[in-house]
């Protein structure tokens, strides 16, 4: 009773309820798994789904019919080849409406708001054609079959990919990359997960079947019509920041976030759960959000000491990490396209009910926070029941016994790579991605500086260094060639710290570990230039922990601004033409995304041009 009058309370002021959808799953598909390789098609074709009980369908492109697409599981080492083919006929009416307001609308604050307010539509966004192509995140696979977002289809068209699935246990996903307009192809709903299985996952005997359930997060907002009441239909709206850039006459925008958080495709549903232990598969399907996730109960406190965190984007940690809410992880911290295996146990919450939401940076857990950008931190509800059977998990105090740590000791070759503030010179007004090469001693003397593209470092060895920037942009020419086998030390540097801005940083093929995260004085770096009045200066002041649910491995990483992010991986398993960007869709779409190359150390010989060894951004100190 107490939910009905919620729901019609809310829709009386147009607003949604939360909590009274269940949770739906993705249909499961696992490729025939005999010697012989089978060829399995995933479709994507127009779809409507209603998000919530209190709105009409929404049109949207679903893998299979499906928003999400079908959760892919196979074992290790079952090689896989699927056809990713386009079957949204031609003219098909492109599912989101994209709008930009001005930063004073609808109030002083960069939080964009439900609905899109008087502003016209973006005509060029409702053009757009289906032109797919599909990215398995995560996966280690030839660069043929990685998604190059170049080579995306039209109708009727198949992209053929083939994934050996050489690899231990993990969560990877599957979304679209297409070049330019992965923000908007994504947000039509074209993303799902996919499960690698092997023996020492099996030996774990973790929660599994109705207990193992993907939770896959992406915000989303709305449109509304003349009377304010929402459409149901998608809406990419983003704040202007800038009404049209001087070098490119057009206008300026954050990347989008949405006020709906949906849940496997709906807004804000619940689950009934056994009081036991279940296996949740995280992952963070936004375009730019960052969640702070928090369990909390009916009244709003914090539910310590139930939920463990026992795998990354890479696969098991070590160990379990404990989640409390409290000290080193005081919220589950989640970026786009990072995962999480969680482990929460419901033993001690029978009868009750506990709430996953994102907690806005200047509010408690629950609370809304509009000037944080979380007007609404609902997420999901689990209605813990009774459990009719035992249950006979034993969290294990280790986890993975083949994961090793890698040090810095490993031979190794460096990279160093720039995130620039997004009003630097020559940028377009959006944050760019900038390859180093280190400039000999003798030369920088010379240099008359500041001058653009040229970064003076202090590291934390005192020792000054001077870097020249080789690309800005997606097709520049290629910096980095990579042999494949070896292990290499890529280090980010992250400048926009006024305003502060994190990127995720995705690097396809290889996975790394974070070496950790040094803080550095980037006031130095002159925006109006292009390069650096004065060096960048390492801060022995403050020290910059490691959280520990960041030590196994990862493919995404958040670069903090004002900090050097430092990630250690192995290129291996595959040959040929890969990417690494930013995971904000958004920025990716602008241009933060660079190509690299992994060929055999051997042809690397006849390598012409620079030949992107691997020192290009060697600096010394923590990289050196």
């Amino acid at each position: 009773m107490e939910e009905a009058a919620s729901e019609i309370a809310a829709a009386a002021v147009g607003e949604l309820a939360p909590y009274v959808a269940p949770l739906t799953v993705p249909p499961v598909l696992r490729p025939a798994s005999d010697d012989v390789l089978k060829e399995t098609e995933i479709a994507v074709r127009p779809v409507w789904q209603r998000l919530h009980p209190q709105l009409p369908p929404t049109l949207m492109w679903g893998y299979a019919g499906s928003v999400p697409g079908p959760t892919v599981e196979v074992r290790r080492g079952q090689r896989v080849r699927i056809a990713w083919t386009n079957h949204v006929p031609r003219g098909s009416e492109y599912p989101v409406t994209a709008v930009e307001v001005p930063i004073a609308t609808p109030s002083p604050g960069t939080e964009p708001g439900r609905g899109k307010d008087p502003v016209p539509p973006n005509a060029d966004v409702a053009a757009l054609p289906a032109w797919l192509v599909t990215h398995l995140h995560g996966a280690q696979t030839g660069g043929g079959n990685d998604g190059w977002a170049d080579n995306a289809v039209g109708f009727g068209d198949a992209q053929l990919a083939e994934y050996p699935n050489d690899h231990q246990a993990v969560q990877w996903w599957y979304h679209d990359h297409a070049m330019n307009v992965t923000r908007w192809n994504v947000q039509t709903g074209l993303y799902g997960t996919y499960l690698v299985r092997d023996d020492e996952e099996d030996a774990l005997r973790l929660p599994s079947g109705q207990r193992e359930i993907p939770l896959l997060l992406a915000d989303r907002n709305l449109d509304t019509d003349e009377d304010g009441r929402l459409t149901g239909r998608l809406l990419h709206k983003t704040v202007k920041i800038q009404e049209s850039n001087p070098e490119t006459g057009k206008p300026v925008s954050l990347p989008f976030t949405g006020p709906y958080t949906t849940v496997n495709g709906q807004i804000w549903p619940y689950a009934d759960v056994d009081a036991a232990w279940y296996r949740f598969r995280l992952v963070n399907a936004s375009n730019a959000r960052i969640y702070d996730l928090v369990l909390i109960d009916e009244d709003g406190d914090p539910v310590p000491g139930v939920l463990r965190q026992i795998g990354s984007d890479g696969g098991l940690l070590p160990r379990p990490v404990p989640v409390d809410f409290e000290g080193a992880l005081p919220t589950l911290t989640i970026a786009p396209a990072e995962r999480m295996d969680l482990l929460i146990d419901f033993a001690a919450l029978a009868g009750k009910r506990v709430r996953l939401v994102n907690k806005g940076r200047n509010q408690p857990a629950g609370v809304p926070d509009v000037p944080g950008d979380v007007r609404y931190p609902h997420v999901m509800e689990f209605r813990v029941r009774e459990c009719a059977e035992p249950d006979g998990f034993t969290l294990p105090e280790v986890l993975s016994g083949s994961f090793r740590k890698l040090t810095h000791d490993i031979e190794h070759g460096h990279r160093l790579i720039v995130l620039t503030p997004p009003a630097t010179k020559g940028g377009g007004g959006h944050p760019e991605i900038w390859e180093m090469t280190e400039v000999p001693a003798d030369e920088a003397a010379g240099l008359r500086l500041p001058a653009d593209g040229i970064i003076q470092l202090v590291n934390d060895k005192g020792e000054s260094k001077t870097y020249r920037r080789i690309s800005r942009t997606f097709n520049d020419g290629l910096g980095f060639t990579v042999a494949e086998g070896s292990f290499e030390q890529w280090s980010f540097l992250n400048l926009a710290v006024n305003p502060p801005v994190t990127h995720p940083m995705h690097i396809h093929l290889a996975d790394f570990q974070i070496l950790g995260r040094d803080a550095y004085d980037a006031s130095g770096f002159d925006t109006t230039v292009g390069g650096t009045a004065k060096p960048v200066t390492y801060d022995a002041s403050t020290v910059v922990p490691l959280p520990p649910n960041e030590h196994g491995y990862k493919d995404v990483f958040r670069a903090l601004p004002g900090q050097m992010l430092r990630v250690m991986g192995r290129f291996d398993g595959a040959y040929g033409r890969f990417m690494y960007h930013c995971h904000l869709l958004e920025h990716e779409d602008m241009g933060m995304m660079r190509p690299f190359v992994v060929m055999p150390k051997e042809a690397m010989k006849f390598e012409h041009g620079h030949g992107g060894d691997g020192h290009g951004g060697e600096h010394g100190g923590h990289a050196g």
